[in-house]
């Protein structure tokens, strides 16, 4: 306790000016005035993985722009190049971070959290974090095959016998083949299994090459040696990596000596197998000869990480789930990748990525267990949910995985209502409580005094980190909403009336205040739309007041402030067709615009057709989206480059176009497009949970009416829908009684 008798401001400010330097408190205080005052300036957790990110680029500044000799990763060979649209200049720039190609794709099992991830040019990261394998082949006329350096590469994710990444480069008479996955071949144990080809016309080597970086830029790596029967490599006392064949030739470097690639062709060699700085590089070499191709598999035991208590196999993983066919094999292909990077990412818990984002948030944990709702996973989805009540602080009720983020309790309470809606059952009295306790931290929360325009929202905070500086965002109080909702309805059924009662007149009063905000907002904006905050102009932070219409169905398909925000987004947000989100991330964004979508999808709107369109075509070859998409390199520029929630939206979007609930009614066909209509093929959907029953959807060419089309349903009804409503956006609509089981409708759209 003494400590806190010191002076610290004055200390702190007075070492400042005794350097040289601004007085840190000072500026701290001017940068807070830019935002609402809030408990928590800034979330902790963000901070602490800022300074993690930020010091790799303080040693990529270090390192990367004095050795431009090396053989760098693809989105360093890009942004380092003064001719590339991904250039980054960097006089200015304290960190050297990558901008401008964030993506990647993991590979795995349904059953072990370790997760490799491979790159847009076959670059492999085993290890979390952790160093890479790279492949090249060199000719014997000299001319050398870098995929990281070439301009085209093919590359695509290959679902037949699990998950596959598999990359192709060519040029002048060399080829590489490459394919990566994850196996259990030896003992169970899960490997990382890599599976090269290469071909030299000339004559050459394959090289297989230890690198000491990632797509995020350095790791180090300290020692590397070859084992005695040149059949792989012992790397850092920690991993090895196995190959199939003894090497025909061996080359080490240290930093000193520069990149190992630099010395491929001294007849000596070098065994530099330790590297003080934490650069070493290794390459094993592989002849070649110009008759036959050249193979090699190498093997990368991974680590013990987490595992389900049962082992289970792709096809057991996805028995059950939704499928869905349609014409367009290119959205068929998305949903099938989709689904499987949803169970990849949902073993020890749930991640909304796998390196960047390999942490869990309550927001992104929401959406992605809907969408393992929607694919028809709820096994998966309950094992997930199981863990939140531990996550919340027993004496505050407060869903805790991020400081002064104000919507992870209604999202929380949101999506353990969802799962019991969907399902049919009842939930455990851990779940209960914590459903208590989170709808009474809600009530605690809310400010109460004061007539400014934020009196009874919850306080300001940081929320989503792409609506901007501190606010009292509306996105907050939708979830809280939301959440009592969900836990009334919860509780009301499970047996605790009074508790349910307290909760529903709480959200009541909270849509009552949210309702006078935004008629405030109407007379200040001169329009009916919601900005993002009371005290907020329209701007791209507004796409978050959306959530009032999906998921949460707070505000009817037609609501005017609804589609006056989504009308705005459309007109003043939009970049290569999809949204482009200002705040922050500074890129498009794959799952917002399908937010839109959906908003657009309820009102019957088409737009929302050339939204999934849009994201379809932002979607890399693999099948993946990065969280913010570069609007020049079409390369990630933010978050994480596989980003789950992108998947579970797009699982969202296909199930939500086939069939969603609407009140009481049941709404099929609502998202799928004329052009699939008219396309005379068969399409299908399902099974699909819903909360009136488990729901299959098929559509047909009606016999003999051409033109027209028929759309059926199968249905296990716990509970009959007051009508089913056959409704594609912008076509005609037919309504029909739950147990017709089908209606024919006319495809064509309305003028």
């Amino acid at each position: 306790m003494r400590w806190n008798w010191l002076p610290w401001r004055f200390l702190i400010r007075r070492a400042a000016r005794a350097h040289g330097f601004l007085d840190p408190l000072a500026l701290i205080a001017r940068l807070q005035r830019f935002a609402q005052p809030s408990e928590v300036s800034e979330p902790i957790e963000l901070l602490r993985a800022g300074v993690v990110f930020h010091a790799r680029g303080l040693i990529n500044t270090r390192v990367i722009q004095h050795n431009l000799d090396w053989v760098w990763p693809w989105w360093i060979e890009r942004q380092f190049d003064p001719y590339s649209d991904a250039f980054v200049p960097r006089a200015f720039s304290v960190t050297h971070v990558n901008l401008t190609h964030r993506n990647w794709t993991a590979v795995g099992l349904p059953d072990h959290s370790g997760l490799p991830i491979v790159d847009p040019r076959g670059l492999v990261t085993p290890f979390y974090d952790g160093w890479s394998l790279d492949a090249w082949v060199i000719g014997d006329d000299g001319d050398r095959l870098h995929p990281s350096r070439e301009a085209n590469a093919s590359q695509y994710l290959d679902l037949s016998d699990g998950i596959a990444v598999v990359t192709e480069v060519v040029r002048n008479g060399l080829r590489l083949l490459m394919r990566a996955s994850v196996s259990r071949e030896r003992e169970g144990s899960p490997e990382l299994v890599l599976d090269y080809e290469a071909r030299a016309e000339p004559g050459g080597h394959l090289v297989l090459a230890l690198r000491p970086y990632n797509p995020e830029g350095i790791s180090f790596v300290y020692r590397v040696a070859l084992h005695p029967d040149r059949c792989g490599w012992h790397v850092d006392d920690a991993a090895e990596v196995y190959f199939d064949a003894a090497a025909d030739a061996h080359y080490a470097s240290d930093y000193a000596m520069g990149d190992v690639a630099i010395h491929l062709n001294d007849p000596k060699g070098l065994d530099a197998d330790e590297c003080d700085v934490g650069l070493a590089t290794a390459a094993a070499l592989f002849r070649a000869d110009s008759s036959a191709p050249r193979r090699l598999r190498v093997r990368v035991p991974l680590r013990r990480e987490a595992d389900l208590p049962v082992r289970t196999g792709w096809d057991e993983a996805l028995a059950g789930t939704a499928r869905l066919d349609v014409p367009d094999a290119r959205l068929r292909f998305l949903y099938d990748a989709a689904v499987r990077t949803l169970v990849l990412h949902s073993v020890d818990d749930v991640y909304p990525g796998p390196y960047t984002y390999k942490r869990f948030w309550f927001r992104d944990a929401a959406f992605i267990i809907h969408a393992l709702l929607c694919a028809g996973l709820p096994e998966r989805a309950r094992a997930m949910l199981a863990r939140f009540p531990e996550r919340q602080h027993k004496s505050t009720g407060y869903f805790h995985s991020q400081d002064g983020e104000w919507d992870s309790n209604g999202e929380a309470m949101w999506i353990m209502g969802r799962y019991r809606a969907l399902t049919g059952e009842d939930l455990p009295e851990s779940w209960l409580n914590a459903l208590r306790r989170g709808g009474r931290w809600i009530v605690r929360k809310r400010t109460r005094v004061g007539d400014g325009p934020h009196a009874g929202l919850l306080p300001a905070g940081f929320s989503a980190e792409h609506f901007g500086p501190n606010d009292y965002y509306y996105w907050d109080d939708y979830w809280a909403v939301a959440g009592l909702q969900a836990a009334a309805e919860v509780l009301d059924g499970q047996g605790d009336a009074a508790t349910a009662t307290r909760f529903r007149a709480e959200a009541d009063e909270l849509s009552s205040v949210m309702r006078a905000c935004h008629d405030r907002d109407a007379r200040r904006l001169g329009m009916q739309a919601m900005p993002a905050s009371p005290y907020r102009r329209m701007d791209s932070g507004a796409v978050g007041s959306l959530v009032a219409g999906y998921p949460l169905q707070l505000l009817p398909p037609g609501d005017a402030r609804l589609l006056g925000t989504a009308d705005w987004l459309m007109d003043n947000a939009r970049v290569h067709g999809g949204f482009f989100q200002d705040m922050i991330h500074s890129g498009v964004n794959a799952y917002l615009t399908l937010h839109l979508a959906q908003v657009l999808m309820r009102a019957g709107d088409p737009r929302c057709h050339d939204l999934v369109r849009a994201v379809a075509d932002l979607a890399t070859s693999t099948g993946q989206w990065p969280e913010a998409i570069h609007p020049r390199t079409l390369g990630g520029c933010m978050g994480d480059g596989q980003h789950v929630w992108a998947a579970a939206e797009w699982v969202a979007m296909l199930r939500n176009a086939f069939v969603r609930e609407e009140g009481d009614r049941l709404v099929l066909a609502g998202g799928v497009p004329p052009q699939w209509l008219a396309a005379g093929e068969r399409m299908h959907f399902g099974p699909a949970l819903t909360r009136f029953g488990t729901v299959t959807v098929d559509i047909e060419p009606a016999a003999g009416d051409k033109g027209g089309v028929v759309v059926r349903w199968a249905a296990d009804w716990r509970e009959r829908p007051t009508a089913v409503d056959v409704a594609p956006a912008g076509a005609q609509s037919v309504s029909s009684p739950p147990d017709t089981g089908g209606v024919t409708l006319k495809w064509r759209a309305q003028a």
